[in-house]
């Protein structure tokens, strides 16, 4: 019999991957919008993102291939982005043989919150070659603002703690 050398790190990945394995087919079988050639369900599509901030934008790009333009909506609400659409599946033909479906199709959604103070009316869309890309300006940059503080409810005193002090020395005369 031959001795074998106990290495924990692979146990401890050999029961991530099982775990991984249940979770997967556990979720997939709960929430699909596709079926597969075994009968089981495809998970639920979405799309992938990517998003750029520039020195005066954000710019958010997603790929939405199979998904025309009139499939997709963009809304700005209370500061947060929502990208949604829908992409439908394509009239296939059965033949002999076997039917096979690996592409995920349904509705999809996606939002991002944005920073306060962005404008809804200076966003940007377009949509070429199967790509969606957002334009967002970023919001001008806010300062603090110092407030004058009035000395007995008058105007602003111009020589500070001294102007209240005659101001106190007039009341008393």
């Amino acid at each position: 019999m031959a001795l074998v050398r106990w290495e924990p790190a692979r146990e401890v990945r050999t029961v991530q991957q099982e775990m991984n394995r249940l979770f997967g087919t556990f979720f997939d079988s709960q929430a699909g919008n596709g079926v597969r050639a075994n009968g089981g369900r495809l998970g639920r599509w979405v799309p992938a993102m990517d998003l750029v901030e520039e020195a005066d934008r954000y710019v958010l790009r997603a790929d939405l291939p199979g998904v025309g333009e009139d499939d997709v909506s963009i809304e700005l609400d209370d500061n947060v982005l929502t990208i949604s659409g829908e992409r439908r599946s394509e009239q296939e033909e059965r033949r002999d043989g076997y039917h096979r479906v690996e592409r995920a199709t349904g509705r999809f959604s996606r939002s991002l919150a944005l920073p306060d103070g962005v404008d809804p009316d200076s966003v940007r869309a377009r949509f070429e070659q199967g790509v969606l890309e957002v334009s967002v300006p970023k919001p001008a940059e806010r300062k603090p603002h110092r407030v004058a503080i009035n000395a007995g409810g008058g105007a602003p005193a111009a020589g500070g703690a001294e102007s209240v002090a005659d101001g106190a020395e007039s009341v008393a005369a």
